[in-house]
């Protein structure tokens, strides 16, 4: 689909127009056509709309697995001007309580294995709770009026809060439709691909980088209700996708599963993963079955696409995020010691949070908070948070330094560098070690292994040796978490 002016909210009856009985979605449920897919829509927004009384700008909230009924409430709710609230399942009943007070949506809709929660969480705050089932149901109901329109707010999705209260930014249909543009065309998605999705939609990373592009191209989505790892070999190697998602802690799970060597990869062209950073040896292990890991780079607020490493330079610049996707600027803000701060502007940034506190600054420039360096070529890798800067005795020192040396032991898996207080220097460097399953390691053999590969200054001066690294519901790295319990058993 080239055309940029094509209505978001049309962007499945479209397809249908084209292909009717392509395969749209396939499910545990069933599978869905284009035309299937496109009439349950229709259904959606007209009961929306003319029996629940939906209006322009009102919120409904979503809460359950992924499921074909969550992209059918999306668009119905686009085609009537009203909002779409994801809500996050891996969060507790008290966080979902704050969202819904800072949104107010008018009901929540939920799938059946979170009735009960959707039912308790609707009566405590007085809104109504409907089933999934009910909002795709057929209904003998006029035609729903089209109030769809490119500024029309579409989307509320909640940032992480890694460094503070999480905020709900807000994605217009233009926005969405200009990642789906922007998405497609970097991973060359087409009407031939079928695209494995098990992120959860309830986040930009699982909905946005490849399950609304494959829609938007005509694509086939075999959608997953969420990433569990035998499930997901075995539907790589029964259902052949060609592009599938994945994060470092859904790359790490596959790897370890005792079926990853024995499966049959070969359907995939590329494995994409959303993540700022990604471990070496996870790419490692990847590029050994010669499958490319290709980086996206972005934010919830950037839509997310924002910065992309494709198949073509993807084992030639492991580590790199890429270069900026089509439509996208990129500029390095504050550059100290050949690192500064990402900033981006384009047309699938979200330019507020709800209800209206400003996202970018007055020249539409979203910042990050992300830092990274520029390569002579363009290109552009992360090296760490602006706020996760360790300043000991003066000297600046990143993260990604110590966690790129450390990666270089055959023995870690995966390591987090972060300050901790100190009276003489400032700060001083503290890292939490992951090591390989059945392997151990010790301060003495790392501290070792780092003498050499960066400066004395930089060595950690405290260690912690974890199973695992305390993460966010959304998968990124508590280092707060870290330093607290640092702290716990700091002499």
């Amino acid at each position: 689909m080239a055309s940029a002016a094509v209505p978001f909210a049309s962007v499945v009856q479209i397809q249908a127009a084209r292909e009717a009985a392509a395969v749209a979605i396939s499910h545990d449920k069933g599978v869905l056509s284009y035309s299937q897919l496109a009439a349950q829509i229709d259904d959606a927004a007209s009961r929306l709309q003319h029996e629940w009384g939906v209006q322009a700008g009102d919120r409904i909230a979503w809460l359950g697995l992924n499921d074909p009924a969550q992209i059918v409430l999306l668009f119905a709710l686009a085609r009537i001007g009203a909002i779409f609230l994801p809500l996050n399942f891996r969060l507790a009943p008290p966080e979902w309580g704050a969202q819904l007070r800072h949104c107010t949506p008018r009901m929540v809709v939920h799938d059946a294995a979170w009735a009960d929660a959707a039912r308790d969480l609707a009566q405590r705050h007085g809104i109504a709770a409907r089933t999934s089932a009910e909002a795709i149901a057929p209904g003998d109901f006029a035609g729903a009026v089209d109030r769809s329109k490119p500024d029309a707010l579409v989307l509320l999705v909640f940032t992480s809060g890694t460094t503070g209260s999480p905020k709900a930014a807000v994605h217009t249909q233009a926005n969405l439709l200009a990642n789906m543009r922007i998405a497609a065309q970097a991973q060359r998605i087409t009407r031939e691909d079928r695209v494995l999705a098990m992120l959860p939609l309830f986040h930009v990373g699982g909905l946005c980088i490849q399950t609304l592009p494959a829609l938007y191209s005509g694509a086939h989505v075999i959608l997953q209700p969420r990433f569990v790892p035998d499930a997901a070999l075995e539907a790589i190697e029964q259902q052949r996708p060609t592009l599938t998602l994945q994060v470092p802690v859904t790359m790490k799970a596959l790897i370890e599963h005792p079926r990853w060597d024995s499966t049959d990869l070969s359907s995939l062209r590329a494995v994409w993963a959303g993540s700022n950073t990604i471990p070496a040896r996870l790419i490692e292990a990847f590029h050994a079955r010669g499958l490319p890991v290709c980086n996206v780079y972005g934010s919830t607020e950037t839509g997310p696409f924002s910065i992309a490493l494709g198949p073509e330079d993807a084992m030639r610049k492991a580590g790199s995020c890429g270069w900026p996707a089509a439509d996208v600027e990129v500029r390095l803000d504050a550059v100290r010691d050949g690192a500064g701060e990402v900033l981006v502007r384009a047309p699938n940034v979200a330019q507020r949070y709800w209800p209206d506190d400003p996202s970018c600054d007055a020249d539409g420039w979203f910042h990050t908070g992300d830092l990274a360096r520029q390569d002579a070529d363009g290109s552009y890798t992360i090296v760490g948070r602006a706020k996760e800067l360790i300043i000991s005795g003066g000297e600046n020192i990143l993260p990604a330094e110590i966690e790129d040396a450390l990666s270089q032991h055959a023995n870690v898996l995966e390591s987090v560098a972060f300050g901790m207080p100190d009276a003489r220097w400032g700060e001083v460097v503290a890292v939490a070690v992951v090591a390989w399953p059945g392997v151990r390691i010790d301060e003495s053999e790392l501290r070792a292994h780092l003498e050499g590969r960066i400066a004395r200054f930089k060595i950690p001066q405290h260690w912690m040796f974890v199973d695992s690294l305390p993460r966010t519901a959304l998968g990124k790295v508590q280092r707060g978490e870290l330093a607290r319990r640092a702290s716990l058993h700091a002499p």
